[in-house]
């Protein structure tokens, strides 16, 4: 584990985080973290606690959580409130489910629209251009509208 210093200036705490100086910034006004009392004369100085803040919002954000979901698990971060965690990782899960869902019914709609491109050779229309000019029908996904479309080509 790295080494951090117990003060650091907000580059370095950046740098420390792996993060811009923008995005700690963000943070406080997000009241993601909070913005220490700078010295008269001096400058604001941070520490190990708020680099492990920033990559604690960093890791849960490559878990898909908002930041207002990221706010919600820092008020839990005692640990001691594991139902109420599971609660918001179990939303989140139910979300990342919906998008695998949608991925996988674009990946089918490609799929066929590659291979009816591929085997429709010496036609004058693509079928992949030609499906992307027709419109879904009411209350669909484009993927679904792409999917039904290259069925019919």
């Amino acid at each position: 584990m790295m080494n951090i210093p117990e003060t650091l200036t907000i580059g370095a705490f950046a740098k420390a985080a792996g993060v811009n100086v923008e995005t700690i910034r963000f943070y406080q006004r997000k009241g993601l973290l909070l913005e220490p009392d700078r010295p008269i004369g001096g400058i604001r100085r941070y520490g190990p606690t708020d680099v492990d803040r920033v990559k604690f919002v960093k890791s849960a954000q490559r878990l898909g959580f908002n930041l207002d979901e990221v706010a919600q698990l820092l008020k839990l971060e005692d640990g001691t409130h594991c139902h109420e965690s599971a609660d918001l990782a179990a939303a989140r899960l139910a979300d990342v489910r919906l998008r695998l869902a949608d991925l996988q019914r674009m990946e089918l709609a490609l799929s066929q629209l590659v291979k009816a491109c591929r085997s429709s050779q010496g036609k004058v229309t693509c079928p992949l251009i030609a499906s992307l000019h027709r419109h879904a029908p009411a209350g669909k996904t484009h993927t679904e509208g792409l999917k039904r479309t290259s069925l019919r080509n």
